[in-house]
């Protein structure tokens, strides 16, 4: 048997790449998911009056100012400084401390005449070291991301007996109540805010705004009307069987004639005719699809207040009706941006759907986005409307990734919401000269905000630390568990399957074979996240069938609309894909088009799978269930006590040595001073200290060698 000395000698020092493809586009940074959301969260590098209003900063701007009940004192926020950590990540490991920075607080206290500015401590705040790990009373810990279903709003349909199609809408707001639109059996539409039982979607609508408070205003609000001249000789024929798009009074007697929404019978329209003095007639152009009118019908408000009275009725069943009161509850239910919130991200899809474009900054929710709900089923109900589309709930278009960075904010935003209680209680209670912003703040709530989330929150884990793979993929994995995510046991098959978004985005193969299969995944080699959580993956651009030196990163919904050729498509010397046609990638499909339809290219044939796949050769000869467990057992490989090359590899190890965060990098340029067994010196004055025979996590040994010599010359990101 060979020993590892001479499988060191059959291993032969030059490399030779059989791939066909030559990866032109560097693997990114395999942590930057982790890394960034935690930069983007603490913004500690900025300069307090250049912090976007994200993260802990928009945490704080969201809870501070906190008033006194009767106004007359005010703590107001002004900026937060993180300090030094007290003890280095090994003292913290020996100690069973957490590693973090002491966050201050500038706060000032407004008492009329006088002002009071104070600094604050809070806690510490942790810090991420490697590639995503926090040391948490010891342990190294790392916070998983979450898929979840996204803000905005989604249209579904259900097939009811004999084929009859009941379109749904549900509007899900990022922090408030879900409003859901449903046509019922009766035709007509209604509608349920949270858990609360169904009643008419012209009730709401009616309370929405008091422009809707008459039928005419909403029927002219869905259907297109048509002017009839009752002088008009062939008006009585115009007339015959129309519907009338509001009352229909005789100007002399001020009797209604005709009511909204009433069909006009031929005697009727006669009279109509008859009657000179009313002048122009308004009636519905087509009212093939009279799903408003049979709503209206069932609507038993009449206007604004008794559709607000109604609805408080629904809300708070045992209480007596009061219109201030009820007015007060829909405002707080919909209109107050501390209780209901739709978000940025709900915003945006919002306006995409609609292709409207409300500003961003309108968190609410806008009537017109109600009405444009309406519509878009109406759309959905005629059936020959190519823009209108039913959604699906399991596309990445409309799942989207909360990061660590929303995660805390979210965890510590309940911590605020008590501290500013008890400072408003402290307000009442104290004298006022006595007080200053240290006296009003207890940082008891605060710290335990970020000790539960961190220590014990359900998306917190131990880092699995068995070899350097382990622990990268840890980073990268994603679950749909969690904090208002799904529940295991209900959890379906569809939302467990593999789906055609997941293509560049989530690796189809990795996954636990267990009850999670499926709900926990890996993100793929070259995923990211957009500005608004979506999951993005790169391609190249194709212009008139020639490959092009540009890169654009695509959400799900967007590539969805390109056709997508391969990474092996076959080119010509000159970057231009061969053949007349090719077969593409097009909405949910395969198809053969002409070379010279390709909108865009992969940019590696690696770029479908994750880490762990990437890592196994000759993977596409592989059965799918036996590369799953391959995935999933090279993270138990015990590691190595010398290090060596693989024989056959995919060429992706070094990205995952290099980011697994077991590795000492060079934070800078410069040239190397001095080396031993414990430490590597860079330009005299970096000292890089080397951890020697320290047990993990998962009762395995890590033990760093230098691979650097005096007076080589490193870059920075280059491994020590």
């Amino acid at each position: 048997m060979p020993t590892s000395t001479t499988v060191r000698r059959i291993i032969p020092s030059v490399k030779r790449n059989f791939g066909r493809i030559h990866d032109e586009f560097p693997v990114p940074d395999l942590t930057q998911i982790q890394t960034r959301s935690y930069e983007r969260f603490l913004q500690a590098d900025e300069h307090p009056e250049k912090r976007t209003d994200t993260g802990l900063e928009g945490v704080f701007r969201e809870i501070f100012p906190i008033e006194s009940y009767d106004k007359t004192l005010k703590l107001e926020y002004m900026r937060y400084d993180l300090g030094k950590p007290r003890y280095d990540p090994d003292e913290c490991r020996q100690l069973r401390l957490t590693y973090g920075r002491p966050l201050h607080v500038w706060l000032r206290l407004n008492k009329g005449e006088t002002v009071l500015e104070e600094s604050v401590y809070l806690g510490d705040m942790p810090i991420m070291i490697g590639g995503g790990e926090f040391i948490i009373n010891g342990a190294e810990r790392v916070v998983v991301s979450q898929l979840h279903r996204s803000p905005g709003v989604d249209f579904v349909v259900e097939v009811e007996s004999g084929d009859k199609k009941l379109h749904a809408c549900r509007v899900i707001p990022e922090r408030g109540s879900w409003i859901e639109l449903q046509v019922t059996k009766k035709e007509t539409l209604g509608v349920r805010i949270d858990q609360s039982g169904k009643f008419s979607a012209m009730t709401l609508l009616r309370a929405m705004s008091p422009q809707y408070t008459s039928d005419d205003a909403i029927l002219n609000s869905f259907y297109e009307a048509d002017a009839i001249d009752s002088a008009d000789p062939k008006a009585a024929a115009k007339l015959e069987g129309r519907i009338a798009c509001g009352d229909i009074v005789d100007p002399i007697t001020g009797e209604v004639l005709v009511e909204s929404g009433a069909t006009i019978s031929k005697a009727l329209a006669q009279v109509l005719a008859d009657a000179a003095s009313l002048g122009t007639i308004h009636v519905l152009k087509d009212a093939r699809d009279q799903l408003i009118l049979q709503s209206l019908q069932d609507d038993p408000t009449g206007d604004h207040e008794s559709a607000l009275l109604r609805i408080y009725q629904r809300l708070r069943p045992g209480n007596p009706p009061q219109l201030e009161k009820a007015r007060e509850l829909f405002h707080e239910k919909f209109f107050d941006t501390n209780r209901y919130r739709l978000g940025k991200v709900g915003r945006f899809r919002i306006n995409r759907k609609f292709n409207q474009d409300v500003p961003e900054d309108q968190m609410t929710l806008d009537p017109q986005d109600y009405v444009n709900a309406i519509r878009y089923i109406l759309r959905l109900r005629r059936g020959n409307d190519p823009r209108a589309h039913i959604d699906d709930i399991d596309h990445l278009g409309n799942r989207r990734l909360r990061t660590i960075d929303e995660l805390a904010a979210d965890e510590l935003r309940k911590g605020f919401l008590k501290l500013r209680r008890t400072v408003q209680e402290r307000m009442s209670l104290k004298e006022a000269d006595d007080m200053t912003p240290r006296s009003l703040i207890n940082p008891k709530s605060i710290s335990a905000a970020i000790e539960y989330f961190f220590g014990r929150g359900e998306l917190s884990q131990v880092v699995d630390q068995t070899n350097p793979l382990a622990q990268l993929t840890h980073e990268r994995r994603l679950s749909a568990l969690g904090p208002g995510g799904l529940n295991r046991k209900r959890a379906g098959f569809e939302v467990r399957d593999v789906h055609i978004s997941h293509y560049g985005r989530i690796c189809p193969i990795e996954t636990p074979e267990g009850t999670n299969i499926g709900l926990i995944s890996s993100l793929g080699i070259y995923g990211g996240v957009d500005e608004y959580g979506f999951l993005i993956t790169p391609y190249r651009k194709i212009n008139h069938a020639k490959k092009s030196e540009e890169v654009v990163w695509m959400r799900a919904d967007e590539e969805s609309e390109a056709y997508l050729a391969p990474a092996d498509a076959v080119l010509d010397d000159h970057g231009k894909l061969k053949g007349p046609s090719l077969t593409a990638r097009y909405q949910t499909d395969f198809v053969t088009v002409a070379v010279d339809q390709i909108e865009y290219m992969d940019i590696s044939p690696k770029q479908m799978v994750g880490v762990s796949a990437g890592l196994i050769p000759f993977l596409e000869h592989d059965d799918a269930n036996r590369a799953l467990m391959g995935s999933n057992m090279q993270r138990q490989a015990v590691p190595l006590l010398v290090a060596e090359p693989p024989i056959v590899a995919t060429g992706l190890e070094r990205s995952v040595a290099g980011n697994s965060g077991m590795v000492v990098k060079a934070l800078q340029d410069g040239t190397v001073t001095y080396v031993d067994s414990t430490r590597v010196i860079i330009d005299h004055n970096h000292i890089y200290k080397l951890r020697k025979y320290v047990g993990l996590n998962e009762r395995t040994c890590l033990n760093q060698k230098p691979i650097v010599q005096v007076n080589q010359k490193v870059k920075q990101g280059d491994i020590l």
